[in-house]
């Protein structure tokens, strides 16, 4: 069997733990039974070609969930995904793993189970929702523990463009630089800004993005982290730029344009921050993860 699993964003600016967006991305990983647990692994990055890693993780915590013992396996991977530049290369894997496992078992967790199982595992929602339902998404923590969510389409005119550095920034550093507390008046601004977030999505009004779009949450705190943010920022949005934000923990930086005629000046802002160690992508809105099982 083979998964396909899309590439996220997360926080989208202020909605930290909450929002996410899943794009045209796709770690690919196949499945089949072996002697013993191995990973096969070719793309971005260097990951040990070992059982320790994120999609045996996943794989073995959906047994686990059902009381199972997991069989050997032997994953090959492919994955065209940065590794810890924002665009949830571990939750790809997370969620790559759960899923394979759970169409190993003909359906026992289901998709919800999927999602719940691997943001248990994450600790927070914002970057498997979309690689499970796809598009748009929106997700917090129930009273009773359990993880809830719901996803949108993003309107089709929306471009997506994201400046991905050459160097890494792990989600545990940028989450370290982080305060314990904040002001209320940070918090009942992050809480509207994220309700105007799904405003500006739901009704497709993109001139409320630029409102939306600005945090006070993480984004201060981690710019020290992302040399020439601030200054990349100013130039996308003298392009033309309707939003720009960090890709989840970053360094990757998202500019939502409209316009054609703003593409070059913003791709130009972008080559200037990443220099010629990183690279400048246009990616598409995608569809949540996807099982392709062998025909008998």
């Amino acid at each position: 069997m083979r998964v396909r699993v899309p590439a996220t964003s997360a926080n989208l600016g202020p909605g930290f733990d909450c929002l996410g967006l899943a794009v045209n991305l796709q770690l690919e990983v196949e499945v089949k039974p072996a002697e013993r647990d191995l990973l096969h692994y070719h793309g971005q990055g260097c990951v040990p070609n070992s059982a320790d890693n994120l999609i045996h993780q996943g794989f073995h915590a959906a047994f686990s969930e059902l009381g199972l013992i997991p069989p050997r396996v032997a994953f090959t991977a492919y994955n065209p995904i940065p590794l810890a530049r924002g665009l949830g290369s571990s939750s790809a894997a997370l969620v790559a793993g759960a899923a394979l496992a759970d169409a190993w078992l003909k359906g026992a967790l289901g998709r919800d189970g999927v999602f719940q199982l691997t943001a248990q595992l994450e600790g927070h929602p914002d970057n498997v929702s979309p690689a499970v339902y796809g598009q748009f998404t929106v997700s917090a923590r129930a009273p009773d523990g359990r993880f809830v969510t719901a996803s949108h389409p993003l309107p089709a005119n929306w471009r997506l463009l994201f400046a991905v550095p050459g160097f890494e920034l792990p989600t545990s550093q940028a989450r370290a630089v982080l305060p314990e507390r904040y002001p209320r008046s940070d918090l009942i601004l992050a809480a509207s800004r994220s309700a105007l977030w799904v405003a500006a999505v739901t009704l497709n009004r993109p001139e409320l993005l630029r409102a939306a779009a600005h945090d006070v949450v993480h984004e201060p705190y981690r710019e020290h982290l992302v040399p020439g943010m601030a200054a990349c920022r100013q130039a996308l949005y003298a392009a033309g730029a309707t939003a720009v934000f960090l890709s989840g923990a970053g360094p990757a930086l998202v500019a939502i344009v409209l316009s054609e005629a703003v593409l070059a000046g913003c791709c130009k802002a972008m080559s200037d921050f990443v220099g010629d160690s990183g690279r400048v992508l246009e990616l598409a809105p995608s569809d949540g993860y996807q099982v392709v099982t062998p025909t008998v």
